[in-house]
């Protein structure tokens, strides 16, 4: 029986446990671990809180006010891409449409506001031009406390502006502040799970309101 070189054994050992962690670090894993994640985060959203955004938008719509949406970084992404959703995917002929727009694309105004008041006002200083009593505000935050997001928060509900936020972590400033809100609790810096929850939101909200357009359309043909 050959000899085991000295210290082979404890080679061995240290091999299984690199062997253990890479698998605890492959694509397979990370990918289970985020998904398993992103489904407890989901079914943990507050169903009602998501059926009076529903409601809040459509009553805009029926009073034919606005329905301006804003956020920062891959929150400004998301409201760019909801309101191209929220304009186009719900017109119905024959029905009012919903009228939103998102205060992070208008560039020149926005970097304007930045560059001479501060970024903290680069919404809230748009907020001053546009809003009216029965529009609505919805701010993205993964944190709560975008100070530019406060201050558009703040600027609307001075104005008769419903307000809503759609939040992630401990739902931070924003939380207090707003009107209403859909929090999506994570850990703090959890910004792909905040982020891809708050994007899965917009998406439900959206389908709720096409859906029911549709519905209505489909009562007054029979």
């Amino acid at each position: 029986m050959p000899i085991e070189p000295a210290g082979a054994g404890d080679q061995s050992t240290e091999s299984d446990e690199g062997v253990r962690a890479m698998s605890e670090t492959s694509t397979d894993a990370i990918a289970a671990m985020y998904f398993e994640s992103l489904g407890k985060l989901l079914d943990a959203i507050d169903l009602d809180a998501v059926d009076r955004v529903v409601r809040a938008i459509r009553q805009a719509r029926d009073r034919e006010g606005l329905v301006y949406v804003a956020g920062n970084g891959g929150s400004a992404a998301t409201a760019t891409h909801w309101v191209n959703d929220l304009c186009k995917a719900t017109r119905a002929d024959g029905r009012l449409p919903i009228k939103a727009l998102s205060l992070t694309d208008n560039t020149s105004f926005l970097t304007a506001l930045a560059n001479d008041e501060g970024y903290d006002r680069v919404f809230a200083g748009q907020l001053e031009s546009f809003a009216k009593p029965g529009d609505v505000l919805i701010v993205i935050s993964a944190s709560g406390n975008s100070p530019n997001l406060v201050r558009a928060v703040e600027t609307a509900r001075e104005r008769g502006v419903a307000t809503i936020a759609l939040l992630g972590f401990d739902g931070g400033v924003l939380k207090e502040k707003a009107d209403d809100f859909v929090w999506l609790p994570t850990e703090i810096g959890a910004y792909g799970l905040a982020e891809t929850g708050h994007s899965v939101v917009t998406d439900v909200i959206t389908t709720c309101l096409i859906r029911e357009i549709a519905s209505e359309g489909s009562k007054e043909l029979t």
